[in-house]
């Protein structure tokens, strides 16, 4: 099997994961079971207290529930609005995680190059990685709230326990975060190189090399003497033989030297 298929079908079954994550945490917002309570009076009644993000809820054995919104949104703790913003981030980021993967990924076949398509698929990838972190974020921290005031002995109001949506939660946040992660790894791999790879070098060329001897010369050094030598040596002998010769064919001799 090609590396590019195995790749590819790594991305298609990241890419289900994330999308069965992002379904689930969805699914979390409206469900009102994120903390329960029961409370039983007589053995004939029983109040069955919940709530969510939004609401609350309270229900009887005899079939009949009632929910009632927060009354005031700037009456409600610090702690309830992070749980909301982060939420709704975790959704919001996974919808455009989603848009960014498929146009990236390599069986879709939309986009520019391989090394454009890796990093739009990595920039997915990170977007879903930031989903289920904001999902995680808001599941633990309401779950922390609970078990808290659960086994606080000073806590004197109701104590309610872990609802069903949180579990929920955790489990599309843990397939947010591992699609993702995949996503990221082989993308990331692909469309940004490492730095360590070296380019690939021109070779030296006989001008190169000629232009880089001429600028290393030392300072005290000429072009001149690029020239070989034995030229200009061989120009001088020459003229000392062409001296020598006239001055031998120069001289006049008289009739008492024959003697």
């Amino acid at each position: 099997m090609k590396y590019r298929t195995l790749v590819m079908y790594m991305e298609i079954g990241s890419f289900v994961s994330c999308l069965c994550g992002w379904i689930l945490v969805c699914s979390t917002l409206p469900t009102e079971y994120w903390t329960f309570s029961e409370v039983g009076t007589i053995v004939l009644t029983t109040g069955n207290y919940y709530s969510n993000l939004w609401r609350d809820c309270v229900s009887d054995t005899t079939g009949v529930s009632d929910c009632k919104d927060y009354p005031s949104m700037l009456a409600l703790p610090v702690f309830l609005h992070a749980c909301r913003a982060l939420a709704v981030s975790a959704v919001i980021t996974g919808f455009f995680g989603g848009v960014l993967t498929l146009v990236g990924m390599k069986c879709t076949k939309i986009g520019g190059s391989e090394v454009a398509n890796a990093r739009v698929t990595f920039a997915g990838g990170l977007t879903y990685l930031t989903s289920g972190l904001c999902g995680m974020i808001t599941y633990s921290w309401w779950a922390n709230k609970i078990v808290t005031e659960f086994l606080d002995p000073n806590f004197r109001d109701q104590k309610f326990e872990i609802g069903a949506a949180v579990f929920v939660g955790w489990g599309g946040s843990i397939l947010l975060l591992s699609g993702g992660g995949v996503l990221t790894y082989f993308s990331g791999k692909e469309g940004l190189p490492s730095s360590s790879e070296k380019k690939p070098r021109r070779p030296g060329t006989y001008a190169s090399a000629r232009t880089r001897r001429t600028y290393m010369l030392p300072a005290s050094s000429s072009r001149v003497t690029l020239v070989p030598p034995l030229y200009y040596e061989g120009r001088k002998s020459r003229a000392t033989r062409g001296t020598r010769g006239t001055t031998k064919t120069g001289r006049t001799f008289s009739r008492d030297s024959f003697v």
